[in-house]
């Protein structure tokens, strides 16, 4: 395809969306690169201080069911936008935004759990393998806090009716974002979960 065909409105969307990509592939990178390191780290360390029958917080296990909701509601939000129904439109993405701030709120007590069972991320009560799982799920929080950055974006130019079934590359964009976000924590919550038992 010829990325210089079309009008200047068609060229921008195209330039937008891989420029989105380009930034959800350096954050695949990141998170590999986390991932990998949590890998090496339990192999030089198994007979030191890895702990290899760790739980993960049931708060974990809420989040995902959260998070893969929000996912939902927000292809709900443009699927009413597609139909022209913008009221319907604005309610799924401020369900969507209620669900990502939930997702926060739960994964705190996630860490508030881990801290119960007796692990703190530093100090003489931590662990490197939970170390490694505070550091994956923050991380992983602040991207979710830049997607609920976008989302309340969205949802201003929405109700400055900006959006509508022919224009809606704004509302896109968060979403593939956003979709991407909770694709990340489901894959990095099954890593966590399994991979345990492959110590």
């Amino acid at each position: 395809m010829d990325l210089t065909e079309g009008t200047q409105q068609e060229k921008i969307g195209r330039s937008k969306k891989m420029m989105l990509w380009f930034g959800i592939g350096s954050l695949i990178m990141t998170f590999s690169a986390l991932l990998s390191a949590f890998i090496v780290s339990s192999k030089q360390r198994r007979d030191k201080d890895w702990l290899s029958n760790y739980e993960l917080p049931s708060a974990f296990y809420v989040s995902v069911v959260v998070i893969l909701l929000s996912s939902l509601t927000f292809i709900l939000a443009k699927k009413a936008l597609k139909q022209n129904n913008g009221q319907m439109s604005k309610i799924w993405l401020l369900i969507t935004l209620v669900l990502g701030i939930a997702f926060i709120y739960v994964q705190f007590e996630g860490f508030k759990q881990i801290i119960e069972a007796g692990y703190n991320f530093t100090g003489p009560t931590s662990n490197i393998t939970i170390s490694y799982i505070y550091i994956i799920a923050v991380v992983h929080i602040l991207h979710v806090i830049a997607g609920l950055i976008c989302i309340v974006v969205v949802i201003y130019n929405h109700f400055k009716q900006k959006y509508n079934a022919n224009n809606m590359l704004g509302l896109e964009l968060a979403a593939n974002f956003w979709h991407f976000v909770d694709l990340l924590w489901l894959v990095l919550f099954l890593f966590l979960y399994f991979f345990r038992d492959r110590i």
